[in-house]
């Protein structure tokens, strides 16, 4: 019952021998507790839930934020680091799926063949890509709308004049790395140039029209370092090709 005074509950008034009714009346109380206790464990539970995911968004707002500040100030100094480590990291996803399909059941890490890949990103393709769409946004600018004219002939530009002398450089940038004369670098050419330019074409044809239609200017080398990284993975394969086991398809 309720104190009127002090508006207090206060446990009815039992019949002292009336051990059934104590009983009841004592496994209420506990039950009552019980409920309280849980929905104050799971309400403790659910704020510090959503305590750490806040603060896990915070850290990736934080993190997002400082970059693009570095960006703005170091352009061209953070696209390279930015692509050391993905052209580091792609190649090192090719020679997992290498080890994966190798006749042998896979062989040693090549440190240097990983190595050569990211100073590739690092010296070449974050620098030409840099410069290029610094000279290609200058001759045509954006647009306000992602889709026009002036898009679709940026991505013709690109895939058919940028890109074919890119991969001719490309090739013979890494196979100057690894130790190659020029004639053999001639020979890799001629075998494999065109077969790498039609697997381009799959992967970057709409990969490069999203680039210029949605992507900000400043992170288009940002962007273009994470389709990179797919195509990394392709190139190390197509340039460091191994055996494949019996019976795999």
């Amino acid at each position: 019952m309720e104190d009127i005074e002090t508006g207090t509950l206060e446990a009815p008034l039992l019949d002292p021998n009336d051990e059934e009714e104590n009983n009841d009346w004592m496994d209420e109380e506990n039950e009552n507790d019980d409920e309280a206790s849980t929905s104050s464990t799971e309400g403790a539970c659910d704020g510090t839930c959503q305590e750490r995911a806040c603060h896990g968004t915070n850290v990736l707002r934080d993190v997002a934020l400082a970059y693009h500040v570095v960006l703005e100030r170091r352009p061209l100094l953070v696209k390279s680091i930015t692509a050391f480590f993905i052209l580091g990291g792609a190649d090192l996803v090719g020679q997992a799926v290498q080890a994966v399909r190798s006749a042998g059941g896979g062989d040693e890490l090549d440190v240097l063949r990983t190595l050569r890949f990211a100073v590739f990103g690092f010296v070449l393709q974050a620098p030409w890509n840099h410069f290029y769409y610094l000279v290609l946004d200058g001759a045509l600018p954006p647009t306000e709308y992602p889709w026009t004219g002036r898009t679709f002939l940026k991505v013709l530009i690109d895939q058919l004049i940028q890109a074919p002398i890119f991969t001719v450089v490309m090739f013979c940038f890494l196979g100057l790395e690894d130790g190659m004369t020029l004639e053999e670098i001639h020979a890799q050419l001629k075998a494999e140039y065109l077969f790498t330019m039609m697997e381009s074409y799959k992967l970057w044809v709409p990969a490069t029209l999203a680039n210029f239609g949605l992507v900000p200017p400043l992170y288009r080398v940002l962007f273009l370092n994470v389709v990179f990284f797919v195509w990394s993975v392709i190139l190390s394969l197509i340039l460091n090709p191994t055996p494949v086991k019996d019976g795999a398809s």
